[in-house]
C-alpha cells in the first residue's frame, strides 16, 4: 500500500509528490517494481542526496529504510554483508564493537548501504582507498523484470555491476551488498591539525603530506580575500591505536560515541546565513583552530561525521533551502580551482561548509564521480541573488579543465553540462537499457538531466 508524500532532497529545494511504499523484503521489492505506473519507480534511502536524485514526481518511490537487518561480519574474509536499507551508522556501530571499520564512509553516517553504492560515495580517505565501489565484493540487484541478479566486479554481469555503482538507482534496486572492512584497535582517530594562510599553502601542504595519512580534509574560508584567499584548517588522521589514547579512554577503546549535541529547530527564517554572519563564523572558526597540533585523539565519528551531531542542520538555511555544489578537477588544473575560490570570494557567497579534498584512483563506473584530482564541496543559500549565473560560469571552467559535478549533490545543472562531463554516459545508457528496456526506473534527476 502506498501513500502520496511530498519528498525533497537534503537541500530542501524542488520538492515533488510521489506515491511512497515501504518494502520489507526482496520479494516485496520485486512486487512493487511490477506495479510501476506510467511515471515509473525509484528506490530511496535516508534522503541524504542533496538534490532530486531520490525523487520521482508522480511515480512510485520505494522507501527502503525498512529493508534492513543485522550486519554479518566475516573476519576471515574481512568483509561485512548487510541488507541495502541498513544505515552506515548501524553498520559502523556493529563493526566497531568487533574491532573493525568500513573501508569507505561519506561525510555522514545517515545514509543507507544501497544508497552509498548507488552514489559511489567517497570519504576523507579517497586519496588512499578510492570510493566505496572499489570495496564492493558483491551486491544483489532486482531489475524491473523481477529478476534477482548477483553481481560483483569479477563475476556475474560486470558491466551491469559498474553501471549500478554510481548509477543513482537507475539500473535496479539493490537489496543486499557485501563490502570490504579492515581491523582497528579503537573507535578513535589520531588527528593532526594545521592552519594554512592561503590557498597556495593549503594545496602545497596537502600535496606534500596526504600520502602519509589515511584521512585528510581541509575546511576552506571562501569569504577570505586578498593575501588570505583560500586560507583553511587542514586535518589529517589515522585510526588511533590503543597506545595513542589517554588512559581513561583505554578502558573501553571500542565504544562508539554518536550523541547528538544540538538540534536546529524548524522555522529558521531565510537570510540568516549571509556574507556577514558567515564571515563572522569563518573568522572565528579559523582563529580558534590551532596553528599546529599533533596526535589529538578524537572519536572517529566526530572526525568523519561532524555534522551528524547537529540534528536537522539543513534547516539553518531557512525555507528556501540550499544548493550543494561539488566538483572535481584533475591534478594540474589548480588554476580552475583557484578561479572558483576567487569567484566565490569576489561574489561574497556565504558558504561555511566548504571542504577541499585530494582524490585518488577512480572506479570504472561510467557515472561514478570521483577521479584523481582536487574536489571542492560547498553549500550556498538557494535564494542567493545571482547564484545560477555564478555556478553556470563555474561549470564552464570545470568542463574546460576536464572535471565533473557530483550527481548525488546536484540540483541545478543543465543536461548539456553533465553530458559533457561524463563521456561514459552513452555506454551506461546501453547497459541500463539491457536491465530496464522499458525505462521503468526513473527519477527527477534523470528527467532533468536527460540521463535516461
Amino acid at each position: 500500500m502506498s501513500r502520496r508524500t511530498l519528498l525533497s532532497g537534503w537541500g530542501r529545494t524542488a520538492p515533488t509528490v510521489a506515491h511512497v511504499t515501504h518494502p520489507r523484503s526482496a520479494e516485496q521489492v520485486a512486487e512493487a517494481l511490477s506495479q510501476a505506473g506510467p511515471r515509473g519507480v525509484l528506490a530511496r534511502g535516508l534522503g541524504r542526496s542533496y538534490g532530486d536524485a531520490a525523487q520521482a514526481a508522480g511515480g512510485l518511490v520505494l522507501d527502503c529504510t525498512e529493508l534492513t537487518g543485522r550486519p554479518r561480519l566475516d573476519t576471515e574474509r574481512q568483509e561485512v554483508t548487510a541488507p541495502a536499507g541498513t544505515s552506515m551508522e548501524r553498520i559502523i556501530a556493529h563493526l566497531l564493537r568487533r574491532g573493525h571499520f568500513v573501508s569507505v564512509t561519506p561525510g555522514t553516517s545517515h545514509v543507507t548501504l544501497g544508497g552509498a553504492i548507488a552514489a559511489d560515495v567517497h570519504g576523507k580517505n579517497h586519496h588512499a582507498d578510492s570510493s566505496i565501489g572499489a570495496h564492493v565484493r558483491s551486491l544483489t540487484l532486482i531489475t524491473p523484470d523481477g529478476r534477482t541478479r548477483r553481481l560483483g566486479p569479477d563475476h556475474g554481469d560486470t558491466e551491469l555491476f559498474w553501471a549500478t555503482v554510481g548509477g543513482m538507482g537507475l539500473t535496479g534496486v539493490i537489496t543486499e551488498a557485501t563490502v570490504g572492512v579492515h581491523p582497528v584497535e579503537t573507535a578513535y582517530a589520531r588527528v593532526d591539525t594545521d592552519r594554512t594562510r592561503d590557498l597556495d599553502s593549503t594545496l602545497e601542504l596537502m600535496a606534500r603530506t596526504d600520502h602519509a595519512y589515511r584521512y585528510t580534509v581541509c575546511w576552506v574560508d571562501l569569504l577570505a580575500k586578498g593575501a588570505s584567499l583560500g586560507r583553511g584548517v587542514l586535518t589529517r588522521a589515522h585510526h588511533a591505536r590503543l597506545t595513542d589514547l589517554p588512559l581513561p579512554q583505554r578502558r573501553d577503546p571500542l565504544r562508539h560515541r554518536t550523541a547528538t549535541s544540538m538540534t536546529v529547530p524548524p522555522g529558521v527564517p531565510s537570510g540568516m546565513l549571509n556574507r556577514y554572519t558567515v564571515g563572522a563564523f569563518n573568522t572565528a572558526y579559523y582563529n580558534a583552530a590551532p596553528h599546529r597540533r599533533r596526535g589529538q585523539a578524537q572519536p572517529i565519528g566526530g572526525f568523519l561525521h561532524p555534522l551528524d551531531a547537529v540534528s536537522g542542520w539543513n534547516r539553518v538555511y531557512g525555507r528556501s533551502g540550499f544548493v550543494q555544489y561539488q566538483f572535481v578537477v584533475p591534478l594540474g588544473a589548480e588554476d580552475t580551482l583557484r578561479a572558483v575560490v576567487e569567484g566565490l570570494s569576489r561574489a561574497g557567497a556565504p558558504s561555511f561548509l566548504a571542504v577541499l579534498k585530494r582524490m585518488g584512483e577512480s572506479t570504472p563506473g561510467p557515472l561514478s564521480f570521483p577521479r584523481p584530482g582536487w574536489t571542492l564541496a560547498l553549500d550556498l543559500p538557494a535564494d542567493l541573488p545571482g547564484l545560477a549565473r555564478l555556478l553556470n560560469g563555474f561549470d564552464e571552467r570545470v568542463i574546460e579543465a576536464g572535471g565533473r559535478l557530483y550527481l548525488a549533490k546536484d540540483s541545478r545543472a543543465r543536461p548539456e553540462t553533465v553530458h559533457a562531463m561524463y563521456p561514459g554516459l552513452a555506454a551506461w545508457r546501453a547497459t541500463r537499457a539491457r536491465a530496464d528496456p522499458d525505462g521503468v526506473l526513473i527519477s527527477d534527476l534523470a528527467r532533468r538531466l536527460e540521463l535516461a
